[in-house]
């Protein structure tokens, strides 16, 4: 284990003005709130902290962001407190510490809905303070390495997150080692045979070619003496991931890859950087259309080198890129740059990208209206790879690759993009689902009138373009919302002995601070709105009152005084089923029914269950339940079923059209109960109607809860 002497040496070594007393104050808490905790291969539980602070030493950070990883696991699994923390440590590293237990407990790998939801959460955590996401991406990154320690499913849950979250989020922050490590170590537990043969066929190269990396970076370096330059030279082979997936995306063989060997240059000042250009291209054939220059042309994240592919010995491709020191050390940190330290001061490095106006670019075309289209946005753009195109008038747009004119007219306005009509790459007319390419020039061409289509959807390529023509689409649907609304404000007010009235909707348009009756009524059909909230805002005094009833907060009997409970997402368990708990660091106890197929998953952890009763008095109609119905598509029946369950005393808090077909609709009825005698008689009314054809409980083990190691 890494001793404190030993870390903070490591800290001097590039901030020689280091505070010492807080970074052994923060070794020596940390060690003694873990004392007694162990990890799953047995080994003192505070290695892992020391692990995540010395990573992120070796990114140069500074002593707030190193004592935060020592603790940040404190306040979630021992006796620490914030308040304790900010007494010893100061505020800075309480709130930071605070904001990494806060994202560890965030479930992003959940239910797409719940997943969504704390995506926002992640970049809402990000626009506070981005080293929150630096000493989690670092957590994340030793946990990988340590994985071995865990149960087979865990490891492939863990390692498919990482692959899809935390790795593409450390690429898109600039960190390409970090993801090129990330990815490869979720590889090797995804893939392990495909890994294990890219790993053989290398070896297999190596017998065959020999040392091809030394070899052409003697011939770089004997160039760049010709022409009087003296630069680093480095050489590598690609990650087997990297080589899987380009495998995968161009159908490859492997013997038929060709660039799989990469070289970095790095010189002093940026005129050496053409110089160097202009050697490599003298000596070597350059690959055609394998140039980038993001030295001109630098990424969001402050990412600046030259880029080429060339022909090199054998006639093996081989990519080369240039870049200078401070470039060098933007592309190794990314945006951690920012916070860098290098002899004892904060490094004033010209290419490190602010980090608040780097989330601005991350998250100003993450404006989806809903979960969906919010979680398609932000995978788009944490995946994305740019290209650089320019209007008619020279302005450059930046896009990421494989965007199409769409994606740029609505990169330039949203009013330009709905009314598309066609475009220009270069002066030539081309189909709307062209993709550009880096240094093209755009043109495109509006009408009045037009409307998004939703074939454009499949064409799309950006968040933000998807996001708009889903929200123009959405208008063109209004009326069929309206109508949906209308049906359902009618059941729901008759529910209450009142009339869904004109009037009695203009109080409640003016209640909810909404423009008129047709807002409120789509907002129902679309189910922004609840019944019972345009009810509650005409009627307030009709609404369910506690009274009597069991409040939620008293509902489960069996906790301890100090245990929170929420009901697992799988089984949805009501009162008067039978019901058992699992617990969960700092989430408290997840009921489940006791038929629950999911409580398979801890039957080797006897210890986490609890057994639990629900209070026997009269529950409030509060509990979420989600019916598949399928009914016949003729006039007046979806306003009949509405009625039908309001007549249950239950009241429908969202529905989804799941298929739609002439003579049958399926739909997803997501209603609130009092108990599972009101489900049945809910089901059983509805089976009595003739234009039902089947009533079901909808159960979804997908989205049954976990957590797994942090």
């Amino acid at each position: 284990m890494i001793t404190a002497d030993d870390l903070i040496a490591l800290v001097r070594s590039y901030n020689p003005r280091c505070d010492e007393g807080l970074l052994r104050r923060g070794y020596n808490y940390g060690l003694r709130m873990h004392e007694g905790q162990t990890r799953y291969s047995g080994e003192p539980y505070f290695t892992h902290p020391i692990a995540v602070a010395a990573i992120l030493a070796q990114q140069r950070l500074g002593d707030a962001t190193i004592v935060t990883a020592l603790l940040h696991d404190t306040i979630e699994d021992t006796r620490a407190s914030y308040a304790s923390v900010a007494e010893m440590f100061g505020v800075e590293v309480a709130d930071l510490v605070d904001g990494v237990t806060k994202l560890t407990n965030l479930q992003l790998s959940s239910s797409e809905t719940k997943q969504a939801e704390n995506f926002r959460k992640l970049l809402i955590a990000m626009s506070k303070d981005l080293r929150v996401i630096l000493v989690k991406l670092a957590d994340r990154l030793h946990n990988m390495r340590t994985i071995k320690a865990m149960r087979p499913d865990k490891q492939v849950q863990k390692a498919r997150e990482t692959m899809d979250i935390y790795a593409p989020l450390a690429g898109r922050m600039g960190m390409q080692w970090m993801r090129e490590e990330l990815e490869d170590l979720a590889f090797r537990v995804i893939n392990p045979e495909a890994r294990a043969s890219i790993m053989r066929r290398f070896i297999t190269l190596q017998h065959e070619s020999g040392n091809v990396i030394s070899s052409i970076t003697a011939d770089i370096r004997k160039e760049l003496t010709r022409v009087g330059i003296e630069a680093e030279v480095l050489g590598r082979a690609k990650k087997p991931y990297s080589i899987w997936r380009k495998m995968q995306e161009k159908d490859l063989a492997f013997s038929r890859l060709s660039d799989i060997y990469g070289f970095r240059i790095i010189c002093a000042d940026e005129a050496e950087c053409y110089a160097i250009l202009g050697a490599i291209h003298q000596r070597w054939r350059a690959v055609p259309g394998r140039f980038k220059d993001y030295i001109s042309q630098p990424k969001s994240n402050g990412y600046r080198s030259i880029h080429t592919t060339v022909s090199g010995r054998d006639g093996k491709r081989v990519e080369v890129q240039i870049r200078t020191r401070q470039m060098h050390d933007v592309a190794e940190s990314g945006v951690a740059a920012h916070w860098s330290y290098r002899d004892g001061v904060r490094s004033e490095n010209p290419f490190a990208v602010d980090p608040a106006k780097w989330i601005n670019t991350l998250t100003d075309q993450l404006d989806g209206d809903d979960d969906a289209d919010f979680l398609e946005a932000v995978k788009l753009e944490m995946y994305s790879d740019q290209v650089f195109c320019f209007t008619p008038k020279g302005e450059v747009v930046k896009l990421p690759r494989g965007a199409t004119p769409i994606d740029f007219a609505y990169a330039i306005h949203t009013r330009v993009g709905n009314s598309v009509v066609g475009a220009k790459i270069d002066g030539m007319r081309v189909p709307l689902w062209t993709r550009i390419k880096n240094g093209q020039s755009v043109d495109v061409i509006t009408a009045d009138g037009q409307m998004p289509q939703s074939t454009w959807l499949d064409i799309a390529t950006t968040g933000k373009a998807k996001s708009a023509i889903r929200r123009a689409l959405r208008e063109v649907d209004r009326g069929r919302y309206i109508k949906l609304g209308r049906e359902l404000a009618r059941a729901a007010f008759e529910h209450v002995g009142k009339r869904a009235t004109d009037k009695a909707l203009t109080a409640a348009a003016r209640t909810l601070q909404l423009k008129d009756v047709d807002s409120v009524l789509a907002r129902m059909g679309s189910a922004e709105l609840t019944a019972r909230e345009v009810v509650s805002a005409v009627y307030p005094d009709l609404a369910p009152q506690g009274g009597d009833e069991v409040g939620r907060d008293r509902a489960v009997i069996g906790l301890e005084p100090d245990q929170r409970f929420e009901r697992a997402q799988c089984c949805e368990p009501l009162p008067g089923e039978r019901i058992v708990g699992i617990t969960f660091r700092g989430k408290g106890v997840v009921v489940h029914s006791i038929d629950c197929d999911s409580l398979s998953t801890y039957e080797e952890q006897p210890e986490r269950w609890i057994d639990l009763a629900w209070h026997s008095g009269t529950h409030a109609a509060s509990y979420g339940v989600s019916l598949n119905i399928t009914m016949s598509n003729d006039a007046g029946v979806l306003g009949r079923i509405c009625t039908l369950i309001g007549e249950c005393g239950a009241n429908i808090s969202n529905m989804t059209f799941v298929d739609r077909k002439p003579d049958f609709y399926r739909l997803l009825v997501e209603v609130e109960l009092r108990d599972a005698e009101q489900l049945h008689s809910v089901i059983n009314m509805l089976n009595a109607d003739t234009d039902v054809a089947q009533v079901e409980r909808l159960r979804d083990l997908s989205r049954a809860a976990g957590k797994g190691e942090t």
